[in-house]
């Protein structure tokens, strides 16, 4: 038997390759498939099955190709209705996998047709759980992505997943491996864990979700509290994962059109394309394509695509770093943005050479920064609010990146303000987005917070008011 972890940094998300007796089973698969495949060939084995533990928000999974290009059976939990072929299982059902089983416990409460996936080793014994967004390391699935679906509030979906926590999953043996779908930094939990692995036993006593005694109010209250506005495109990649898509050589095919200086600039204006810039935010700084957005592949870029530009239909064209263009194009595919329609050839560099207009960001050092500091600067923290909460630079405001259009009433409409992020990356992402609202009065704090404790500016630190005597 073999259990591979295929884990996804830019979207904190867990796929899982099983293999048995030259049978495979992939479970949540992400939408480019052939990593899938080419590890099956390598094992000369089959893929038999493609478990999905839910219809999946933050991307957009290879379930429709995987089983479309092998053949294999797209498996859901019951009260799941896709349009495509599927089995549905029944809850507790069996999936024979060469010499080992696979058992299907609906676990809802994160969405109704959440499942997890019981694993049986050659012996019998229990030995893994493929936990999907039911239960992740150091927290549980958020209760309130589904609600509109569903017909029912948050707090009545929080209650279902506290039944399912304590009915299917708690009793299981505390030596089994839990095999989440999603870790650290992502959207779909508040409070995970940096591992993307761990016992079932050492989760009964870290995970605050699970604590013995807790009651189901309890569970509720806690639950649902802190929860942070899900970004706009998660509904649409419901919609993709449930319905289907298409294939993601067409969306590569369609994107990987190269466009001189002048054939890109036509397009923009013919297509009414946004002009995504992903160079580092230093290169963005010096020169960019008036009224392109950054959002640079070094930093949590798929996710902040969604959550910045939401519409998946919406036309892109991209300024990339030479080489990167079937990276970009993909990892825009994974959460549902398919309408790349082409790239600048040769990057920005070529647009300079060929004489194009082209705009900069106005940025400081946080030395020079420091030397202009007094109490009636605008300073705008982009950070989000929790960060903000708990240090932020005195007199700050904060203007989180993900409710940025919110805020544009908040700057000052002559006087100059200053930005900046954590260590650099979303100030300029904000940066891009406020030039592209015609806001160009604002200077840009660069490496952010980080840099500015180096030098000793002066903090405001979050006291929680239960600590005070």
């Amino acid at each position: 038997m073999k259990i591979e972890q295929i884990y996804t940094g830019c979207l904190a998300q867990g796929a899982y390759y099983i293999e048995s007796n030259g049978e495979v089973a992939i479970i949540d698969p992400l939408r480019e498939v052939s990593p899938y495949l080419e590890r099956a060939k390598k094992d000369i084995a089959i893929i038999k099955y493609v478990f999905e533990t839910h219809f999946h928000a933050d991307f957009v999974s290879g379930h429709v190709t995987l089983a479309k290009e092998t053949g294999a059976t797209i498996v859901y939990g019951p009260t799941a209705s896709p349009t495509f072929e599927a089995l549905i299982a029944k809850d507790t059902q069996e999936f024979r996998l060469g010499d080992i089983t696979i058992v299907a416990l609906h676990t809802p409460g994160h969405t109704l047709e959440s499942t997890s996936y019981l694993l049986r080793n050659e012996k019998g014994e229990d030995y893994a759980l493929f936990s999907g967004d039911t239960l992740f390391l150091g927290d549980v699935g958020r209760p309130d992505l589904a609600q509109k679906g569903a017909n029912m509030t948050q707090e009545e979906l929080a209650g279902i997943l506290y039944d399912s926590l304590r009915n299917k999953i708690i009793p299981l043996s505390d030596n089994i491996i839990v095999y989440p779908a999603h870790g650290a930094g992502s959207a779909c939990g508040k409070n995970m864990m940096k591992e993307t692995l761990d016992s079932l036993g050492n989760q009964k006593k870290t995970n605050y979700a699970l604590r013995e005694r807790m009651t189901k109010e309890e569970f509720i209250e806690e639950v649902t509290a802190g929860l942070l506005t899900p970004p706009k495109y998660f509904p649409m990649n419901v919609k993709l994962n449930k319905e289907g898509y298409a294939d993601i050589g067409e969306v590569l095919d369609r994107g990987d059109r190269a466009l001189n200086p002048s054939e890109f600039e036509r397009l923009v204006n013919e297509s009414g394309a946004i002009i995504l810039d992903v160079r580092h935010q230093n290169e963005y700084v010096k020169g960019h394509i008036p009224r392109s957005i950054f959002i640079g592949l070094s930093g949590g870029f798929a996710p902040l695509v969604g959550t910045l530009i939401a519409d998946v239909s919406q036309p892109i064209l991209l300024v990339v770093p030479e080489g990167k263009e079937l990276e970009t194009i993909t990892r825009l595919s994974r959460v549902g943005f398919d309408n790349t329609i082409g790239y600048l050839k040769g990057g920005f560099s070529n647009w300079k050479s060929a004489s194009k207009e082209y705009d900069t960001v106005s940025s400081i050092s946080v030395k020079e920064f420091k030397k202009r500091i007094h109490p009636e600067l605008a300073i705008f923290d982009v950070r989000k609010e929790g960060e903000f909460l708990a240090e932020h630079a005195k007199n700050a405001n904060n203007s989180p990146l993900n409710k940025i259009n919110e805020h544009l009433s908040d700057y000052p409409a002559e006087n100059t303000f200053f930005i900046h992020c954590q260590a650099g990356y979303r100030s300029v992402v904000a940066a891009s987005i406020l030039k592209s609202r015609g806001i160009h009065n604002f200077v840009d704090v660069a490496g952010g917070l980080d840099a500015m404790r180096t030098i000793g500016i002066e903090m405001t630190e979050y006291v929680c008011p239960s600590s005070l005597s």
